[in-house]
């Protein structure tokens, strides 16, 4: 069984997500992986995809209709090398969620989404329920779909690989959607998806000045990529691409500090595979506490400046005894 990894990337570079999957992929398959690279100028993320360890071919596919990643157009390019493969596999990204349905669509299977454990090559685990459940699906089609919940795979090494390229032709324009404009927020921080701390922060801190004025130089200190809830962003205190949550981004830091969140379910589905979880809060009721390890009931204005002084003050190597 050949399993095929839809790439992503930024052309620049292969984006990390990918190695999650490649890891997954490795464990359905009892034949060879490879790895689709769509887009224009994708080339240098292509050599990226062919130094990934365990990863025997390398399709590339490059035409300015794939430019912008528009769902019909990628898909079509999928569906144009699907034949002969087991399984297609995709990050469960903002860009895998909008093509891989349309993929299954088209071949007439049904999807799987947002693996967490691959038990056999046919059988998966998936949450449900905003993550309180965890389903075992089995699937006998013929192509499996599958999005992979990329923190729950270990990724795959970037440097050992020595993978053959194939270029695929490149399809047609769909024709029937066209790409208008993109707006991208600057950010210098670590990517949340990615990220080994995150400071998130909630409606509590009032306003969009609140949000990066204090927790800016806490996230700053700690290298840390910043990260807000539903509320915070639908009060227009953070970005979208912000979004931690079932309805955002799902993240697995090493550290994770909620500001002002209550914990609603849709978030804390989004942080559970996080190795330790803070929690600062007013409310000694709130539901975040019930999954954070380590939980103060404190104000935020007070607590995080006095975090920050803290943390200027700790000397930067321990001292030795």
């Amino acid at each position: 069984m050949t399993v095929l990894v839809i790439a992503e990337h930024d052309r620049a570079e292969l984006k990390a997500v990918t190695l999650h999957t490649v890891t997954a992929a490795l464990q359905c398959a009892s034949g060879d992986v490879h790895v689709l690279v769509v887009g224009a100028g994708a080339s240098e993320a292509a050599k990226d995809a062919a130094r990934i360890e365990g990863v025997a071919r390398v399709i590339v596919a490059e035409g300015a209709c794939l430019a912008e990643n528009l769902a019909e157009n990628t898909a079509a390019q999928i569906l144009s090398v699907a034949h002969g493969y087991s399984h297609i596999l995709f990050p469960a990204s903002a860009n895998g969620k909008n093509v891989a349905p349309r993929v299954a669509a088209k071949l007439d299977v049904a999807q799987i989404s947002e693996i967490t454990r691959v038990v056999a090559p046919d059988v998966f685990e998936r949450p449900i329920y905003a993550g309180n459940v965890i389903a075992t699906v089995q699937c006998s089609d013929a192509i499996k779909v599958v999005t992979v919940r990329p923190q729950s795979f270990d990724a795959a090494a970037a440097s050992n690989g020595i993978a053959e390229k194939e270029i695929a032709n490149q399809v047609d324009d769909f024709g029937q959607s066209c790409f208008v404009s993109r707006t991208i927020y600057s950010n210098e921080r670590p990517e949340l998806t990615g990220a080994q701390v995150i400071v998130s922060g909630g409606r509590g801190l009032g306003s969009a000045v609140n949000f990066n004025e204090v927790l800016g130089p806490l996230a700053d200190q700690l290298n840390a990529g910043l990260g807000a809830s539903l509320a915070a962003v639908d009060e227009g205190y953070a970005p979208n691409d912000w979004q931690v949550g079932q309805s955002g981004k799902i993240v697995a830091p090493q550290l994770y500090i909620a500001c002002g969140i209550s914990g609603a379910v849709q978030h804390l589905a989004g942080i559970k595979d996080a190795r330790v979880i803070v929690a600062i809060n007013s409310d000694e009721e709130a539901p975040i506490f019930s999954i954070a390890d380590y939980g103060l009931v404190a104000d935020l204005f007070v607590a995080v400046p006095e975090l920050v002084i803290a943390l200027g003050n700790a000397p930067s190597k321990r001292t030795p005894v």
